[in-house]
């Protein structure tokens, strides 16, 4: 292939039977099939076909992830298989913050957090520009792809181009810049702003870690440079010159003047009737809260073209219907190239995700809505409902090792529902491509069944044998109560174990698991969380606890999944506490022995001796910036100032919680348990 966009960079080549399914999917991608499914079992190197994959069909690639973790952990791993491509990150500010929400019960309006974390904000603008400028662009994407953002079309057509020599006063390029929302100020220069400094003006955009700066001589552009910047901007690299540049809008919401203007006339007629439902019903609450609140956000239009939240008034801004979804990232794809490529990563749990998003969105907004805070067309500005997301498709792979049966039958047309039908296929089907040797030689962990009587006792006895080998432990329970109280009782037995599961801070839980691997917990108690895309090459032993309560924790993908955790392991072996086999058990059991049959068979032909995973820990992408300030600010107070600090917050803790106010009770409880543990 002469000078390919995609050029995949790895030290790796298609092991076992990873060069069929490649080949599988790249086919299919040339018969232009819609629907294709990889079902890849744990550490058999999918995402490595995912890359190979990309580098065939050389097309701009979507990548879905259920959740931020692993679509970190997956970004960092594309950025290494692509070196020389755009490949980068985009989650919603919703895995870090509260979005806004009311809750009728106790009067609590809750606004969404002002405070963007930089790095979501840098990393969301350095993927929509790719796309919008690059085709060789690959992006990691939680379900956020399918929530609201500006149009595409705005976004680029109101980028400022410039080129050296190009005739354009400073005043007029300052105007250009505040028309695409850039915000002057010389003291505070943050992303999206722009200084003055003689004939040079510098701009900080926010999709990159970069200082922009623009030379004039008289009306004309001299030079244009940039420097890159690692942790501050003191710590400026070398400067770079160009050209010419593009130069894009600082918030993806961004209009032109004329649509601004012509959508404010709407607003304030919904407004107009908003109002009077509320009089009519002798809500007047209601009515003044909506009237004070549009009528500021109006004003905020008029005069600078934006105001806070304007992605609530998105129906109107890009002219759309009642009802008529609207942009997403999907969108920008669409943009660049309808032929895009889109992997969705996990699919057993990221699809049951993307159909529940709306709904979630919905409930929230209604109460937004009914109590006066929005206007009814602010639920417009909500995720895609399923079937919108599916006529955004062009061409998708699911990829998980237990595929749900929407992933199965519409890449067979309903030939095939299950990972049994499957099993039962004499022939492959030419869109599910099988991926079950791994490139190591690892074979399926082997599975043993005891008795639930004396479970704890039995797999503390376990774990010492574990650990004296210098391996870890997963253990699954069915509660969150079970997962911490388990999690104490091995600490009193002298065992480093921790608890996880979905109330510990998202941001924590990477740091448990790399805590884990590094040896500072040797045992992880947790539900549900263990099972999907988990990459904890260190652990040898998983345990089930009360195996036989069929349900969703226990129903036979849920068993597959965790009984993979212990696949990247020589000795790897997995323990079901169970009294009886039930259906689900026996259907994992049965998937089991048949992908661990078929490793033994190439393993014995091909003379390969199974070798563990070994793979580095790698650093977090986005970082909780305020967490490690406030960490070394507690670092920094003397013994005898800590009791006296512990106190007083404890009583702003109080007030907070008294006033309602449970976001900054929340922050100070946290800020009391890290002196406590400084303290110790």
């Amino acid at each position: 292939m002469a000078n390919p966009l995609f050029e995949l960079k790895s030290n790796y080549t298609p092991q076992g039977d990873q060069p069929t399914a490649i080949q599988s999917l790249t086919a299919g991608f040339a018969r232009h099939e819609k629907h294709q499914t990889l079902l890849g079992v744990t550490g058999s190197g999918k995402t490595f076909s995912m890359a190979s994959t990309i580098q065939n069909v050389q097309k701009p690639t979507l990548i879905i992830s259920h959740n931020k973790t692993l679509a970190a952990q997956l970004y960092q791993e594309f950025r290494e298989f692509f070196p020389n491509n755009a490949v980068h990150y985009f989650v919603s500010y919703y895995d870090y913050y509260q979005p806004e929400s009311y809750l009728p019960t106790s009067d609590t309006y809750i606004e969404k957090e002002s405070m963007i974390n930089d790095q979501v904000e840098r990393l969301r603008h350095a993927a929509t520009q790719a796309i919008l400028s690059r085709p060789d662009t690959i992006i990691i994407s939680s379900v956020s792809c399918i929530y609201g953002i500006g149009s595409p079309e705005d976004y680029g057509n109101m980028s400022a181009i410039i080129e050296v020599g190009q005739q354009i006063t400073r005043d007029e390029l300052i105007r250009e810049l505040v028309k695409i929302q850039y915000t002057r100020n010389d003291i505070d220069f943050k992303p999206g702003c722009f200084r003055v400094k003689g004939d040079v003006v510098e701009i900080h955009e926010p999709g990159y870690q970069r200082i922009l700066k623009i030379s004039f001589w008289g009306n004309t552009i001299e030079s244009i440079s940039y420097n890159e910047y690692k942790d501050t901007i003191l710590q400026q690299l070398p400067a770079k010159y160009l050209d010419g540049y593009r130069i894009f809008p600082a918030t993806h919401w961004i209009s032109s003047r004329h649509k601004i203007d012509a959508m404010i006339p709407l607003v304030e007629q919904e407004l107009t009737e908003r109002v009077k439902y509320f009089k009519d019903r002798n809500k007047l609450l209601e009515a003044q809260r909506i009237e004070e609140r549009v009528n500021y956000d109006l004003e905020m239009l008029k005069e600078v073209g934006f105001t806070k939240g304007i992605e609530n008034y998105s129906r109107y801004l890009a002219g759309r219907k009642p009802g008529e979804p609207h942009y997403t990232l999907i969108d920008y794809f669409q943009a660049a190239d309808p032929d895009f490529l889109m992997l969705v990563d996990e699919s057993h749990i990221t699809l049951p995700q993307v159909r529940g998003m709306y709904n979630g969105d919905a409930a929230r907004k209604r109460n937004l809505i009914e109590f006066g805070f929005r206007l009814p067309s602010a639920a417009d500005n909500r995720p895609l409902r399923f079937h919108e997301f599916e006529e955004k498709i062009p061409h998708a792979v699911y990829v998980s090792a237990t595929p749900g049966e929407y992933e199965l039958s519409q890449s067979t047309d309903g030939d095939v529902r299950s990972i049994a039908d499957v099993r039962g296929l004499k022939v492959p089907h030419p869109n599910i491509a099988q991926q079950i040797i791994r490139p190591t030689g690892l074979l399926e962990p082997k599975i043993t069944i005891k008795p639930t009587e004396n479970q704890i006792q039995d797999v503390i006895s376990e774990i010492h044998t574990t650990i004296a080998a210098g391996q870890r432990v997963l253990i699954t329970t069915l509660t969150k109560r079970m997962a911490e109280d388990i999690s104490e009782y091995m600490k009193d037995e002298n065992i480093k174990a921790a608890y996880l599961h979905s109330e510990i801070d998202t941001l924590e839980r990477p740091k448990i698991l790399a805590k884990l691997r590094e040896g500072e917990y040797d045992v992880l108690i947790g539900i549900n969380l263990l099972r999907e895309g988990l990459d904890l090459p260190e652990v040898s032993l998983v345990a089930i606890l009360d195996a036989d309560k069929e349900g969703f924790l226990r129903n036979e993908t849920s068993l597959i999944q965790t009984i993979g955790r212990a696949a990247r392991h020589v000795e790897g072996r997995v323990t079901l506490y169970a009294d009886k086999i039930t259906k689900s058990m026996q259907a994992a059991i049965d998937e089991t022995d048949r992908r661990r049959a078929i490793q033994q068979d190439f393993n014995q032909k091909h003379n390969i001796t199974p070798q563990g995973i070994k793979k580095d820990i790698r650093q977090e992408i986005v970082v909780d910036k305020k967490a490690e300030l406030r960490k070394k600010k507690l670092e920094s107070l003397a013994p005898e100032e800590t009791e006296f600090v512990i106190q007083e917050l404890t009583k702003q803790m109080q007030e907070a919680a008294t006033n309602l106010n449970f976001e900054r009770a929340s922050e100070l409880r946290d800020e009391i348990e890290a002196l406590k543990k400084v303290a110790q």
